[in-house]
């Protein structure tokens, strides 16, 4: 007997789609938005209200688009994976034909709808489209999460007489409210968001057509977010060029020193025409193998002219300090948004790790002096939707399918920021000889470049010189890739310095309880911890002792290990995690994480002391402010870093008259084995009271599980 069978989905099956295909919320919401876009909006208007409550909680997109007939809800937007608008873009394309606005679809797999579920159980779909009826539905997604055929589960829809308006009184449009959240939405989420929407369009070329509005009802929230406007005129190297063919093509480099780089001058490098190649090996009639320059030629696919812009800065700080009044915001900014992006038709192409898609961050690894890392440059690749069929987003929305026409695609960028790197590289010899870092901060680095300007004065031999020079390049080089490896590599290595750290700290206190006359108990407790501090580290080398622990107790504990030092120097502590009733538990080595909070809050009486700070604070709180962490965080009131915050986790790095300089780098790598990583976030990042506005704000954050 034969007989042909079809496959019948299950109702959860759409459940499943929802959490699967859309990455998490932040891309959620930019597939609606990219929806709108499609819809040729004008505007879209995102609006947040109660979203730490998710019962509660509401979120509102609406746009002022064409809108859907009652046809196109039934037959397209009800029909996931519908090609409805994979076959609109490639009769557009085909006919050489645009929207009203002039825009190509960039949704065509069908599946941006799933966004509401990815950020909600409940939705109202209200939308209407030019000389239609308005089209009202509603869908609890909860009711296919049971075990009926998604055939058995109707969704009611109504046609009614237009009653609804639109995004700045539009007759036409789409409203998705979003209701039965399913997070609850932190401050650090949302700031994310933010930061999202606003690099969803390249800032090298603003879309005037299309304007994605923000709201939300907690002040506050987005306090402090800078913009690609406050930062962009602090970039010193830029560049811009397009790809044709194998060719560079219209390559300018500009090197823009401040004016108050005095002994520096702007250099211009612009070249018309550059090849593009890449060394093969290939066999000789010999049989031998031999490197042979070969064409990189974008043309062998559908992909496109490629046009790049990049803006790179100088992040030392003795570099900063020279011109850039907001030096924690722009060095913020970078870290958030550095990276070279991808944008097609002006719409950013997201993906998971998208901003080191290049690998610029191992190549940095590999020559630290002359490349750059995601955190130094901002970057758009530009290619057009109707010309760059061959590139394919994935399904999930992180970046592009990677076959053959991406590896060349990305071969080709490469090629080109290396070209700019090169560039790059020249200039900053210069910034680095006049203007580069101190005994202080680099001994070693500060040294060479006494060294070369000494040469510069002594030795009128040009060839000689260059060749000092370039030796001295050789040993700048050399050194920073050495401590860059030493760093990663040394934690093992310091196992020593780590006990004689936290012994040195607790004999210390020690001292103190004796001067004072405190009760024996308070000395026996001391006494026990130091032993209990010796074994911990030992198991460091050994066994670990790893178990789930509640972050509220250990706080605590480690709290009451120094009360008597708090009390001595008079320094309240703000427990504001005591007032959370959630139970927060991760899983690691508690007595390292209380060694590494003891230590913090020795820093800070330190610091706070020094500083002459009248009322002295310390605030402990456990937030999910830093997306995807647990976070137990750490200030005070005082002045806050005296050195860039970025090299603070390096060993032997203080500015603490006798300090060891070994405190946070231990805790940095002590994270790093949990799985988490040792942060300093902004102080608009986290909630925090303004009187810590000013001072050192530092994370322990544990990865969600």
């Amino acid at each position: 007997m034969k007989e042909f069978i079809a496959f019948k989905p299950r109702a959860r099956l759409m459940s499943q789609l929802g959490e699967q295909l859309i990455k998490d919320e932040s891309i959620a919401v930019l597939e609606l938005i990219k929806n709108s876009y499609d819809a040729d909006a004008k505007e879209v208007e995102i609006t947040m209200q109660n979203i730490d409550n998710p019962l509660n909680g509401t979120i509102i997109i609406e746009d002022n688009g064409d809108g859907m007939s009652l046809d196109i809800v039934k037959n397209c937007w009800m029909e996931p994976g519908t090609d409805n608008k994979e076959k609109k873009l490639k009769n557009m394309i085909e006919k050489n034909i645009r929207s009203k606005l002039n825009r190509l679809p960039m949704g065509e797999k069908g599946i941006g709808r799933f966004g509401v579920h990815k950020l909600g159980n409940k939705i109202t779909l209200i939308t209407r489209a030019e000389g239609e009826n308005e089209v009202y539905l509603q869908i609890d997604w909860s009711i296919f999460n049971s075990s009926k055929y998604l055939a058995d589960v109707p969704i009611e829809v109504i046609e009614r007489k237009p009653i609804q308006k639109f995004l700045n009184n539009s007759s036409t449009g789409t409203k998705i409210i979003i209701e039965k959240l399913k997070t609850s939405w932190t401050r650090g989420k949302v700031r994310e968001l933010y930061r999202s929407i606003n690099s969803l369009n390249s800032p090298f070329r603003a879309l005037d057509s299309f304007n994605v509005k923000f709201g939300i009802d907690k002040e506050g929230w987005l306090k402090g977010l800078i913009e690609y406007d406050d930062i962009k005129d602090y970039a010193l190297f830029k560049a811009n060029m397009t790809l044709s063919g194998d060719k560079i093509k219209n390559y300018e480099y500009h090197f823009t020193p401040w004016k108050s780089m005095s002994k520096l001058d702007k250099r211009n490098n612009i070249i018309p025409e550059i090849d593009m190649v890449e060394d093969v090996k290939v066999k000789t009639e010999k049989g031998k193998m031999r490197k042979e320059p070969i064409p990189i030629n974008v043309d062998n696919y559908k992909i496109g002219d490629i046009e790049i812009e990049l803006l790179s800065f100088d992040l030392d700080s003795s570099i900063l300090k020279m011109g850039v009044t907001d030096i924690k915001g722009l060095k913020g900014y970078l870290n958030t948004n550095g990276g070279i992006f991808v944008y097609r038709d002006n719409i950013r192409i997201y993906s998971s790790g998208e901003n080191d898609w290049l690998g610029l961050g191992s190549s940095r690894v590999k020559a630290p002096g002359d490349k750059i890392s995601t955190n130094l440059v901002l970057g758009s690749v530009n290619i057009k939707r109707n010309a760059s069929s061959d590139l394919k987003e994935k399904t999930n929305r992180e970046g592009f399918i990677e076959d053959e026409p991406y590896n060349l695609f990305r071969k080709a960028v490469c090629f080109a920021v290396e070209k700019f790197e090169r560039d790059r590289a020249q200039d900053k010899q210069y910034l680095r000889k006049y203007y580069g870092a101190t005994s202080k901060s680099e001994p070693v680095i500060a040294e060479v470049s006494v060294l070369k300007e000494k040469v510069e004065k002594k030795i009128s031999d040009e060839k000689l010189k260059k060749e000092i020079f370039g030796c001295l390049d050789n040993i700048e080089r050399d050194y920073k890739h050495i401590t860059e490896v030493y760093q990663k590599s040394s934690s093992a290595g310091l196992s020593m310095s780590v006990v004689l750290h936290e012994i040195d700290k607790i004999i210390s206190e020690l001292e103190h309880a004796i001067v004072a006359e405190r009760a024996s108990e308070h000395v026996k407790l001391l006494v026990k911890r130091l032993g209990n501090l010796t074994d911990g580290y030992a198991s460091v080398v050994k066994s670990k002792t790893i178990k789930y622990f509640d972050l509220k107790k250990m706080i605590t504990q480690s709290l009451f290990m120094v009360d008597f030092r708090l009390a001595a120097h008079e320094v309240s502590i703000d427990k504001q995690y005591m007032s959370s009733k959630i139970d927060f538990k991760v899983k690691g080595n508690e007595s390292l994480i209380a060694s590494t909070i003891i230590n913090i809050i020795d820093n800070s009486i330190w610091w706070l002391h020094y500083s002459k700070v009248s009322t002295k604070k310390i605030y402990f709180d456990i937030t999910r402010d830093i997306p995807g962490y647990i976070s137990i965080i750490i200030a005070d009131n005082g002045k806050g870093f005296t050195i860039p915050t970025d090299i603070a986790t390096r060993p032997f790095i203080t500015d603490k008259p006798s300090g060891m300089g070994l405190g946070l780098h231990l805790g940095s790598e002590l994270m790093k084995q949990h799985g988490g990583e040792l942060l300093f976030p902004e102080f608009d990042d986290v909630q925090l009271p303004d009187e810590y506005k000013q001072g050192a704000i530092i994370a322990l954050s544990f990865k969600e599980e």
